[in-house]
This record gives C-alpha cells, sequence and structure tokens, in this order.
C-alpha cells in the first residue's frame, strides 16, 4: 500500500500536467548529489552495522532450520541403530 502510494506520488511529480516553474542545471547536479549521497551513508551503514546484521540473518536462519535440522539428526540415528 505504501509502496503503491510513493509511486503514484512520483508519477504525479514526474508528469505533472502544467509546469509554472524554471528548474535550472544547478538543480539537476543537486539532486544527483543528494542521490550519491544516500547511497554512501548506505553503503557506511552497512559497513558499520556489517556484523550485526550478519550475526541476526544467520540467527533467523537457525531458528528457521531448527525443526529439519532435528529431524535429520533422528533420521541418522534411526539408521545407526539398525
Amino acid at each position: 500500500m505504501l509502496l503503491r502510494m510513493l509511486l503514484l506520488a512520483v508519477l504525479i511529480f514526474i508528469f505533472p500536467d502544467r509546469v509554472y516553474a524554471y528548474l535550472d542545471p544547478g538543480t539537476g547536479s543537486y539532486i544527483t548529489q543528494l542521490m550519491i549521497g544516500f547511497v554512501f551513508a548506505g553503503l557506511y551503514f552497512l559497513k558499520i552495522f556489517y556484523s550485526r546484521i550478519i550475526k541476526f540473518v544467520f540467527s533467523i536462519i537457525k531458528l528457521l532450520l531448527k525443526p529439519f535440522i532435528k529431524v535429520i539428526k533422528d533420521a541418522k540415528e534411526a539408521k545407526s541403530k539398525k
């Protein structure tokens, strides 16, 4: 829902009916600088919190796979008892 609203807002700003404004070339340069800044800020955030993110992802994977690991161990134990 939020994604649709954001997409609609972007489309409204990209394709307006009438435009009564002037955007000089400096505006495009500023918007480009903002986008590059956001990309590098995101990369820096990932660099700082990389170990926490990896630990979190692996803990979720471990929780999701725990029942399957138990089944595999039980099957191996049953096979070794034969």
